[in-house]
């Protein structure tokens, strides 16, 4: 992501559901980036605590509320970059 923002850091979803609650806006989490490309950072939960599958199914579901897929949005296409090395399988399985 920080490639797509010309090296800038982005702030996660779930950073900004912990800092700014249930009231956020889809340009709170998503940034345009190289190419128009549109980039939004999961996040994981704080270290030693929950499980980093439920904070990417957490961000699915609030890019969904926000109408981030919608037909309006014009993407192409949808990629998710998920770690390999994080050892809770919760999003092992094929995404609806």
């Amino acid at each position: 992501t920080r490639l797509l923002l010309h090296g800038l850091a982005q702030r996660s979803v779930l950073d900004t559901l912990r800092e700014e609650g249930e009231d956020v806006e889809l340009d709170d989490i998503r940034r345009d980036g190289f190419g128009d490309c549109k980039c939004v950072e999961s996040g994981g939960p704080e270290p030693g605590v929950g499980c980093a599958g439920r904070g990417i199914i957490t961000s699915i579901n609030m890019l969904e509320q926000l109408g981030a897929y919608e037909e309006d949005e014009n993407l192409d296409y949808v990629f998710y970059d998920v770690l390999g090395d994080v050892v809770c399988g919760g999003f092992a399985m094929p995404i609806r």
